[in-house]
Order: C-alpha cells, then sequence, then structure tokens
C-alpha cells in the first residue's frame, strides 16, 4: 500500500536561497531510491516560512530504509543546521 510522507520545515527568508539547492539535491536522491513514486514542494501562503514537501512512496519501509540512509542522514543535517530548526515528519496510508 502507497504511503505519504508529509515532511514540514520552517525556513526563514534569509535561508531560503542558501537551503533551496539542498532540497533539489535531496529529492534527485530520494528519485533514485527503491519504492519512490512521487514528490512535490509548497510554501504556505499563510505562514510563509513554512514549507511542505509530501513525498509519495510504495510502502512505509521503501521510505524508512531512504529516511535512514546515511547520505540521507547527513544532507538532512545540513538542512536542519541552515534553517536551525527540526524537520518534522509524518506518514499517512494512502
Amino acid at each position: 500500500m502507497a504511503v505519504k510522507i508529509m515532511i514540514k520545515r520552517r525556513v526563514p527568508e534569509d535561508k531560503v536561497q542558501e537551503l533551496m539547492p539542498l532540497l533539489d539535491q535531496m529529492r534527485s536522491m530520494a528519485s533514485k531510491q527503491s519504492g519512490y513514486i512521487y514528490g512535490e514542494t509548497m510554501k504556505s501562503l499563510d505562514a510563509p516560512e513554512e514549507y511542505l514537501v509530501i513525498s509519495t512512496w510504495r510502502s512505509l519501509a521503501d521510505w524508512e530504509g531512504w529516511a535512514k540512509s546515511p547520505q540521507r542522514l547527513s544532507l538532512q543535517e545540513k538542512i536542519d543546521h541552515i534553517i536551525g530548526f527540526q524537520t518534522e515528519y509524518h506518514a499517512y496510508e494512502h
């Protein structure tokens, strides 16, 4: 059963330019992972610092394999350091 992963980040306006190449790199790497189906990034109209990524995976195990991979964890650490906030994750059945 497919799952949707909601990834929420608060990005200070002065960090957007620095962050976007890392998010592009993260998406590129994710797209090559087993079970990855699709992803999209949205910016909140109500809270401009809030970004939401909706990532679709074939299974929760596929997502977890990617989420725990050393290459992803390393990049995620850089992202959280730049934005100064911890990224939030929530998984949903589709």
